[in-house]
């Protein structure tokens, strides 16, 4: 049983960090910290842990956090940041779930996210922690950075396309629509009821934060620098990504694109390509830390259209942590994870 910390836990990824680890059979929680909520009870707070976590929320302390095998960091940009190293150099595994190492060009990363980097080392330590495609590397990964639920989601519906060759690199389209919940637990007016519901919204259409995260990935995939269009939405509704992605085709020719995406996803336990003709909803993986995905060639023509689903807080977040957590640790993969979508 390994001992494991989080820190920023009042959050939507913190909480449900908290919802599956309480199950896992490998794995239990020692501490959990927030600096607003100090003294409170987990159970307090979120009373459907009620029976599962007895534990009060602390104050991030590294001396604390180092008794863990295993540190998550559900927090904003910066935190993680400042307390990766050092944890790190105490022999501590270190699973971020915030942007502080995914991007590896850190002028890059400055740009996007407002502040200086100060730890360069760290970021080049950093494993991206997409299974999918880092695998090996997990397995003996100090410190992970774990991908941005949009990254996720975008990232898995074009693989495929661009490890064959098939699509151009040069001409990719992300239409993304999140849920409410991606925007945190912060109160914010634009995510009030009255504000979010019956109503959608494009944002970030000259620029995304994701943005840059996915192109590193996508070109990692292509072998050379992609060009990408990236448009995420607001939608009224909790929970749930749904990345609508387009790339066109190099060779007009027939491909069997459906048998494709099953081979390089019939090893993966949380990829399920869907039936030819399919068209996933995003409530078939509300609360599981599952990516459906289908592939589409509309009419015949040169553009293929791949549709792919996650829940933001599970596959798109605390969910694919822990699975990572699992690859590190040598645990079953699936520990933990084995949650069927809530329906309806």
């Amino acid at each position: 049983m390994i001992k494991v910390g989080i820190v920023g836990g009042t959050g939507y990824t913190g909480v449900e960090l908290l919802r599956l680890l309480a199950n896992h059979p490998q794995a239990k929680v020692e501490v959990i910290t927030s600096r607003s909520e100090e003294g409170v009870s987990v159970a307090d707070m979120y009373p459907n842990l009620r029976g599962h976590h007895d534990l009060r929320f602390t104050v991030p302390d590294v001396e604390t956090l180092s008794g863990c095998d295993v540190v998550f960091f559900a927090t904003p940009h910066g935190v993680a940041m400042n307390m990766a190293a050092e944890l790190v150099g105490k022999g501590v595994r270190v699973i971020d779930l915030g942007a502080d190492f995914r991007i590896k060009d850190l002028e890059l990363w400055s740009q996007w996210y407002a502040m200086e980097h100060t730890q360069p080392e760290m970021a080049e330590l950093a494993v991206y922690g997409l299974p999918e495609v880092n695998r090996e590397q997990i397995k003996d990964a100090q410190l992970i950075a774990c991908p941005g639920c949009y990254p996720t989601a975008t990232q898995l519906a074009f693989l495929p396309l661009l490890e064959n060759t098939l699509i151009d690199h040069r001409r990719l389209i992300a239409d993304c629509k999140s849920g409410v919940s991606g925007a945190g637990r912060g109160a914010k007016v634009g995510m009030l009821l009255c504000e979010a519901s019956e109503s959608m919204m494009a944002y970030g259409v000259h620029g995304h934060r994701h943005l840059p995260e996915i192109k590193q990935g996508l070109a990692l995939a292509a072998e050379r620098p992609v060009h990408l269009t990236f448009v995420p939405h607001l939608t009224p509704m909790i929970r749930g990504i749904h990345s609508t992605c387009y790339g066109v085709l190099k060779d007009p020719v027939d491909h069997d694109l459906q048998a494709m995406f099953e081979e390089r996803y019939a090893d993966e336990p949380f990829v399920d390509v869907m039936p030819a003709g399919s068209h996933p909803q995003t409530r078939s993986v509300k609360g599981a830390n599952m990516c459906r995905i289908s592939v589409h060639r509309p009419q015949g023509d040169d553009t293929v259209v791949v549709l792919s689903v996650i829940d933001n807080l599970v596959k798109g977040a605390a969910g694919q942590a822990v699975q990572n957590m699992n690859i590190m640790f040598g645990f079953e993969e699936t520990a933990g994870l084995n949650i069927v979508g809530l329906m309806p």
